[in-house]
């Protein structure tokens, strides 16, 4: 809680809360129509459900006594705001990894993903071949 070490912070603060907290509507709309999508698609696709129990933590810092009313209503919505962020990330990862199993190219300054540690290599036909396609498959041409 970086601001209480402001000083004179109240009217930059009473002014920009409004802003910050009107995130919470369009959260609110993308959380649902992600869910819609994960509760349909996965399921069609025999993909496990990713836990939002595991990445959104909404309420235990009300516990904390020596929060005020609305430090912990605050924190109520970064944990929601942040954790349900880190819960769609898992689930377009999850998607990436059913429909594009292919590492980015590596870029310098690009961070890589943690999640595509076992992508096949970028570039790499070999990789993907053996990551990928199946004796049942259509053969694709070897590289040149």
């Amino acid at each position: 809680m970086l601001y209480l070490k402001g000083k004179n912070l109240f009217p930059k603060n009473l002014i920009i809360m409004p802003i910050i907290t009107s995130v919470i509507i369009p959260l609110m709309i993308t959380d649902l129509w992600i869910e819609l999508y994960h509760r349909t698609c996965f399921p069609l696709y025999k993909m496990p459900y990713v836990s939002r129990k595991k990445h959104i933590q909404v309420m235990d810092r009300f516990n904390l006594p020596y929060l005020s009313f609305l430090q912990k209503l605050y924190c109520a919505y970064c944990g929601y705001g942040n954790g349900v962020i880190r819960y769609w990330a898992e689930i377009a990862a999850q998607t990436e990894s059913y429909w594009c199993g292919i590492q980015h190219k590596k870029i310098k300054g690009f961070m890589d993903q943690e999640h595509q540690k076992d992508f096949a290599k970028y570039g790499d036909i070999n990789d993907f071949k053996k990551k990928f396609l199946s004796k049942l498959t259509k053969k694709i041409p070897s590289e040149k």
